[in-house]
C-alpha cells in the first residue's frame, strides 16, 4: 500500500538515512533529556520512536501533523541548554494546532541537517498534495494500522479488525463478500490496489447517486445543460452557472473524453461535491474580498489575551511560542506585560503570579520575525508597562532596533490625522498601544484640573475592572517602590493607540479623541451592553475598544466573543491557547478575508448615527429562514482510538450564534453504530433576525445515554460566507485541525422572511 505514496516521493539520500533510523536526544526541559531511536517508516509519512534501535517502537508523529522545522538556535529550550549541547546539533519540530514542540539533539551536525532537510522536503510534499493524493495518504495510514504483522498484505481477520478501527459495523458475511470481490489475485489477502477497490466498495454514496440520477436523463452522465440546471436550481449559482459548469467539468471530470464532450460522470460529480467548490464555505470568501481602506475601528481585529502564556494564568509557562502561534494563526493584536528584570533587561510574565518569565527582547524578536508571515496587515502591540524609567528606555531601544522600519513611529503621511488610518495604510507596520504623556493642547483644556481630580477618584473604581496585572502593587509595596513615571521616549512610540481609562460614553464623547482607546473587562463590557448597547455601538463607530477575559478565568478559559462583536467591539481578546466552542467562533469569524485578521463590520455597526441595540434589535433588518437538511456523514473518526470494538453513534447539532433572539440550536437523532457512512436525512429549520451577525456551528457528537455526548468534530462559519445547495462540511478537530476525509453532507436553503422583523 505504501507504494501509492512512495512512487511520488523523490528519491533522496536524507530520506533513506532517516528510514534507517537515528539515535537522538529528546529534550523536554533542563532536567528531562532522554535518548530515543527515531525512524521514518517505509511509507515516508510517519515517524516512530523506540528507546533503542531494534526496541519496541510506537508512532511519534505523522508528517501531516508537522507545520515547520526550526534550527536549534531558534528554540527557547535549546538556547537555554547551549552550554550542554551545541545548538548546530539541535532542531525543533513544530506541529499544527496546540501540540507541544518536539526538541531533538542529534549526535552530529550532519545528522541534524539530514533530519531537518528530510522533514522539510516531506512537509513540502504533503502541503502540495492534491485531493486524490491526500486520500491515498489517508488510505495508506489505515493500511499500516490494519496490517498488524506488517507483511504488506491484509488477511480477512486483519480487515475485520480494521473495519472496527474505521468505525464500520458490518455483517461478517457481507464483509467477506466484499473482501472476495476485491481479492482479484485470489491470494486470500488484499494488497495495494485490491485494498483501494475494497475501500471503494465500502464508500459508495447512494444518496449522491440518487441526486445524480435526478438530473441525468440517462443515469450515466450529466450533459452540460443538465449540469447547468443543477447549478442554477440547487446550488443557486445564478447567471454564472453556464461558465462555472464548463470550469467545474474541466476541473473534476476524470476522463479526458468526458472533458472533451463537456459531460460529467458520477465520479466527476462526486469529485465536485467533495471539493472546495462544493464546500459550504464560499471560495470567494477565502480570498481578500473586503474593502481594506476604511478606518481601523471599522474592523473586527483578531486579538489575543496574555499572548505569552501557553498554559493557565497563575502557574503556566510563558513562552515566545505563544506569540509565534498567535501570529501564524492570523492574530493581529498581541499583549505584552513588561516588568523590570534582572541585569537591567525587562522581562515578560503575568505579574504577581508564578508564571515563568521570558526576556522582552526575545518576544520582540519573535514578533519581528513572524508578524507578517500570515498577513500583511498591521500588528498591534498592546503594552502593559510596569517598568522603571531605566528599563523603559531599554524597551524603546529593543523596539526600535529589532523592529526597525516595521515599527510605526510617525503618523501616516506625517500629518496629524482626523481619523484612524486603514489597514491598507498600515500594511506591514507594527503599532504600539499604551499609555501616552498628555499632549500640550490637552493640557490647555480648562477642565484639565477637574478631570485629573475625577480621574484619581475613578481610578480606584477602574482598578476593580482592570486586568489583574494592571492592579496597583499592595500598599506595603508602595512604600518601597514609588509609581513608575512614563518615559517620554516610550510615550512617543504610541502614535495612534493611546490607552485611556473609560468612565462613561458621555465622558468619552466630550473629552477623548479618535486615536484613544479603552479596555473593558468582560464583566464591564457585558453590563454596558445591557444598559446602553446602542451607545456602545456608537462609541465603537469612532473609537477602538478592547475587551479582555475576567481575572477570575485563572484556567485560561474563554468567554463567548459573539456578544461583544454584536456591539461592534473590535479587539475581543481571546486565550488562544485554550481550544473549545469560544475559539471555534473566533476561528470561524476570521476564517474569511484570506485569514488576514481583519473583518469589516456590518454597515449598521460602522454608522455613527446607528440606533442598533444588540440586546433589542429591531427592523429594518431582513430576517431570513434557514432550512438545513442533514443528509449523511463520511468517515467520522473514533472518539477513543484505544477502544477497538467501540463504534460511534453519531448525531449532528446545528448551533446559531448572533444577537440574543437568534441564539438557538437543533440536532438530529443519532445513528447507531455507524461512523463510516451514517445517514440521517433530517431537516432543521431556523429563523434568523440579524443574519449579518450570525455564525453557524455544525457539531458532530457521539451519542452516549449514560453521560454527556462526546465531541467528534465541528465546523464554524459566518452566515455571509455560507453557500446554498448540496454541500459538504469538512470537519475540524477540537484544535481546529482538519479531520480529512471526515465530512457531513447537507442541503442548505435560505429564504427572506416577508413580514417585518419583530423586536
Amino acid at each position: 500500500m505504501a507504494y501509492l505514496l512512495q512512487g511520488r516521493l523523490p528519491v533522496n539520500q536524507d530520506l533513506l538515512l532517516m528510514q534507517k533510523g537515528t539515535l537522538m536526544r529528546k529534550v523536554r526541559s533542563k532536567s528531562w533529556k532522554k535518548l530515543r531511536f527515531f525512524r521514518l517508516q517505509d511509507d515516508g509519512m510517519t515517524v516512530w520512536h523506540a528507546r533503542q534501535a531494534g526496541g519496541r517502537a510506537k508512532p511519534s508523529f505523522s508528517i501531516s501533523d508537522v507545520d515547520t522545522v526550526r534550527e536549534g538556535h531558534e528554540s527557547e529550550l535549546l538556547r537555554n541548554l547551549a552550554e550542554e549541547f551545541p545548538l548546530e546539533q539541535g532542531f525543533t519540530i513544530v506541529f499544527h494546532g496546540r501540540r507541544s514542540n518536539l526538541d531533538l539533539v542529534a549526535n552530529s551536525v550532519q545528522e541534524a541537517q539530514t533530519w531537518m532537510h528530510g522533514l522539510q522536503l516531506l512537509v513540502g510534499f504533503v502541503t502540495n498534495m492534491d485531493q486524490q493524493e491526500r486520500l491515498d495518504q489517508w488510505l495508506s495510514d489505515w493500511f499500516q494500522r490494519g496490517d498488524k504483522n506488517q507483511d504488506g498484505r491484509m488477511s480477512f481477520g486483519e480487515v475485520q479488525r480494521l473495519l472496527h478501527l474505521m468505525n464500520v459495523e458490518m455483517d461478517q458475511e457481507h464483509a467477506f463478500q466484499l473482501f472476495q470481490t476485491a481479492d482479484t489475485s485470489q491470494s486470500g489477502t488484499l494488497e495495494g490496489e485490491e485494498f483501494v477497490e475494497f475501500y471503494k466498495s465500502l464508500t459508495q454514496r447512494p444518496e449522491v447517486q440518487e441526486l445524480f440520477e435526478k438530473f441525468s436523463s440517462d443515469g450515466q452522465k450529466l450533459t452540460l445543460l443538465e449540469f447547468v440546471d443543477f447549478l442554477q436550481e440547487e446550488q443557486k449559482e445564478g447567471e454564472r452557472a453556464s461558465d462555472l459548469a464548463l470550469e467545474l467539468i474541466d476541473r473534476y471530470e476524470p476522463s479526458e473524453s468526458g472533458k472533451l464532450r463537456h459531460v460529467l460522470s458520477l465520479d466527476g460529480f462526486l469529485g465536485y461535491l467533495c471539493s472546495k467548490d462544493g464546500d459550504i464555505f464560499n471560495p470567494t470568501c477565502h480570498s481578500l474580498y473586503q474593502d481594506m481602506t476604511q478606518p481601523l475601528n471599522h474592523y473586527y481585529i483578531n486579538s489575543s489575551h496574555n499572548t505569552y502564556l501557553v498554559g493557565d494564568q497563575l502557574c503556566g509557562q510563558s513562552s515566545v511560542e505563544g506569540y509565534i502561534r498567535a501570529l501564524k494563526r492570523g492574530c493581529r493584536c498581541v499583549e505584552v506585560d513588561i516588568w523590570d528584570g534582572p541585569s537591567g533587561e525587562p522581562i515578560v510574565y503575568h505579574g504577581h503570579t508564578l508564571t515563568s518569565r521570558i526576556p522582552f527582547k526575545d518576544v520582540v524578536a519573535a514578533i519581528g520575525q513572524y508578524a507578517f508571515q500570515t498577513s500583511d496587515y498591521p500588528v498591534i502591540l498592546s503594552l502593559e508597562n510596569h517598568c522603571s524609567w531605566e528599563q523603559q528606555e531599554i524597551i524603546v531601544r529593543h523596539l526600535t532596533e529589532i523592529l526597525g522600519d516595521q515599527l510605526l513611529m510617525t503618523a501616516v503621511d506625517g500629518q496629524p490625522p482626523t481619523q484612524l488610518p486603514s489597514p491598507e495604510d498600515l500594511r506591514r507596520k507594527i503599532l504600539v498601544k499604551g499609555k501616552k504623556l498628555m499632549l500640550e493642547e490637552e493640557e490647555e483644556e480648562p477642565e484639565a484640573e477637574l478631570e485629573a481630580e475625577q480621574e484619581a477618584k475613578l481610578d480606584l473604581e477602574a482598578q476593580l475592572e482592570s486586568e489583574p496585572q494592571e492592579l496597583s502593587p499592595r500598599s506595603e509595596d508602595k512604600k518601597k517602590k514609588p509609581k513608575a513615571i512614563l518615559c517620554p521616549a516610550l510615550s512617543a512610540l504610541v502614535v495612534y493607540l493611546k490607552a485611556v481609562t473609560f468612565y462613561s460614553f458621555t465622558h468619552s464623547r466630550e473629552h477623548y479623541h479618535f486615536y484613544e482607546t479603552s479596555s473593558f473587562s468582560e464583566t464591564k463590557a457585558k453590563s454596558l451592553i445591557k444598559e446602553a448597547g446602542d451607545e456602545f455601538v456608537q462609541h465603537n463607530t469612532w473609537q477602538l475598544s478592547r475587551v479582555y477575559p475576567s481575572g477570575l478565568r485563572t484556567d485560561s478559559s474563554n468567554y463567548n466573543p459573539q456578544e461583544f462583536w454584536n456591539a461592534g467591539c473590535q479587539m475581543v481578546a481571546m486565550n488562544m491557547q485554550t481550544a473549545g466552542l469560544e475559539m471555534d467562533l473566533c476561528d470561524g469569524l476570521f476564517r474569511q478575508n484570506a485569514g488576514c485578521g481583519y473583518v469589516l463590520k456590518p454597515d449598521f455597526l460602522r454608522d455613527a448615527q446607528s440606533s442598533f441595540h444588540p440586546e433589542r434589535p429591531i427592523s429594518p433588518f431582513k430576517a431570513q429562514t434557514l432550512i438545513i437538511q442533514v443528509i449523511s456523514g463520511q468517515q467520522l473518526p473514533k472518539v477513543d482510538n484505544t477502544k477497538e470494538q467501540s463504534i460511534v453513534d453519531p448525531l449532528v447539532r446545528v448551533e446559531i450564534f448572533g444577537v440574543r433572539p437568534d441564539i438557538t440550536r437543533q440536532e438530529t437523532s443519532y445513528v447507531e453504530n455507524n461512523g463510516f457512512n451514517p445517514y440521517w436525512g433530517q431537516t432543521l429549520c431556523f429563523r434568523i433576525l440579524v443574519p449579518e451577525l450570525a455564525l453557524l456551528r455544525f457539531v458532530v457528537k457521539d451519542y452516549d445515554w449514560k453521560s454527556r455526548n462526546d465531541f467528534i468534530g465541528q465546523y464554524t462559519l459566518p452566515w455571509s460566507c455560507m453557500q446554498q445547495g448540496y454541500r459538504h462540511i469538512h470537519l475540524l478537530s477540537k484544535d481546529g485541525l482538519s479531520l480529512h476525509p471526515a465530512s457531513i453532507f447537507v442541503h442548505i436553503c435560505t429564504q427572506e422572511v416577508l413580514e417585518e422583523a419583530e423586536s
